[in-house]
């Protein structure tokens, strides 16, 4: 969120005080919510990000951006995808698991949720060169020796 206000939690009971969340706790439910999806690879991230994560940091919070329109949310989700999945389903599930997620731990009404795929990242391949004997022909293996 650009600006650092908390957001007021309106109570439907007779309450002691106000309930104020801050935007950095709903940014990170919004993005635990959207990387538990199946067929999302990772979250995006900024360098700051990747620096902190080298130092053993996990930061939940990122690809996740929110703005605050009257009393109605809007969640911006930046997200990278698995290869091979369908993108308009992973992207339908990443909303309703977001929205169901702050609207069960909050009660805010979201009027959003907009999924913005970053890439697609390809599968890992294991390497089928020998790294002791990588001038090895494939005949060989096959028991084909000249």
């Amino acid at each position: 969120m650009a600006e650092d206000t908390n957001i007021v939690l309106k109570a439907t009971e007779p309450v002691l005080g106000r309930i104020e969340v801050a935007p950095q706790v709903l940014e990170i439910v919004a993005g635990i919510a959207a990387s538990n999806v199946e067929g999302v690879a990772r979250m995006r991230g900024s360098l700051a990000n990747s620096v902190n994560e080298l130092f053993g940091k996990k930061e939940r919070g990122k690809g996740v951006k929110l703005s605050l329109n009257g009393d109605a949310l809007n969640v911006d989700v930046y997200v990278y995808l698995n290869y091979g999945v369908s993108v308009p389903k992973v992207a339908l599930a990443i909303q309703e698991q977001v929205k169901q997620q702050l609207l069960f731990m909050t009660d805010l009404r979201i009027s959003e949720v907009n999924v913005h795929i970053q890439g697609v990242i390809p599968e890992k391949t294991t390497s089928t060169v020998d790294p002791n004997n990588i001038f090895e022909d494939d005949e060989s293996e096959n028991g084909d020796d000249k």
